[in-house]
Parts: structure tokens; sequence; C-alpha cells
């Protein structure tokens, strides 16, 4: 049972999945992170959050997993390297946030190995591997931080890959 803002007792069907979608609402929005603010969105006490989650390192962690989950099931169904590339940065630009959540924990780490072994799968050169990924990485953050004027971040990526990398996979 929760208590909503309201007062009123109920039942939240998956506490798990909403203290998740709401924590990823405030990251997207770019708001304060708390346990406090997760609940509030979350429309649950604020004492909810530490049935799943002990303190606010493990609610991050967890939303840092499932972003590089999902990142991961966007890479795997794309059919290329530059398909990837362009899902890549798509992700980044539509979850700024999380994006940069991913990438700035330590923790994040193990759920990253889904990700590294699919650019492995597409890309055998080790070198080829990580220069492409820091490549597709960098545009990414520059876009998110403004760096680059861009209008049409996928005719960017699309032309830094054919630029850069295709001719690369080719040799």
């Amino acid at each position: 049972m929760s208590t909503s803002p309201g007062g009123r007792s109920y039942h939240h069907g998956d506490l798990r999945a909403a203290l998740l979608d709401a924590g990823l609402g405030l990251l997207d929005d770019g708001e304060a992170f708390s346990l406090r603010a997760v609940a509030r969105r979350a429309g649950v006490s604020p004492n909810a959050p530490y049935r799943h989650y002990e303190d606010k390192d493990a609610l991050l962690s967890a939303l840092a997993g499932r972003g590089f989950d999902g990142l991961a099931d966007r890479l795997e169904a794309s059919a290329d390297l530059e398909t990837m590339a362009r899902v890549y940065v798509a992700f980044a630009l539509e979850h700024p946030g999380l994006f940069r959540l991913m990438y700035g924990r330590p923790t994040a780490n193990a759920a990253w190995a889904r990700t590294a072994e699919i650019l492995a799968s597409r890309v055998a050169t080790p070198a080829l591997r990580v220069g492409a990924w820091a490549l597709v990485h960098g545009l990414a953050v520059l876009l998110l931080d403004g760096k680059l004027e861009c209008t049409d971040p996928d005719a960017l990526v699309r032309s830094t890959v054919a630029a850069v990398l295709t001719p690369a996979v080719r040799a």
C-alpha cells in the first residue's frame, strides 16, 4: 500500500517501474533528482521508493542500466554501422539526462557490456571499434552541449560516418 499526496491509500501496480519512469521523467526534464522528487512524480509517498531502492544511488544505477538496455535494443535492431551511429546520437538527443547519467556513473559499466558486445559483433577490429564509438559518442556530446550548430543531426551523423568510418570499414 502507498499513500497518495491526497492521503488516500492505494496499491501501486508496479511501483518499481513507476519509480523508474518517474526518475526518467525528472532526468529528461532536467529537474533536480531526489528520491522525494521521484516519489512525488510517481504519485506515491516519500518513503515508497525505499521499498525497491536502498538510496538515490541505487535508483540512479537502475536508471543507467535501463538506459543501456534501451540503447542496446535499438543498436541491435540496426542493420549497419551508419544506422547504429544514427540511433546512438538520436538516443542521446531524445534522453539527454539519461544519456549523461549512463556515461557518468562507474556503476553503469556492467550495463554497458551488452552495448559493447553489439558493437564488437559489427566491427571486428578493436581499434576501429574504439574509434567508431569515440567518434559517435563525441558527436552526441557535442550536439548535447550545443557545441555544433546543426539543424539536422541525422544528416550530420550520416555524412560524418560516410567521411570517417565507411572508408575504414571497407579497408
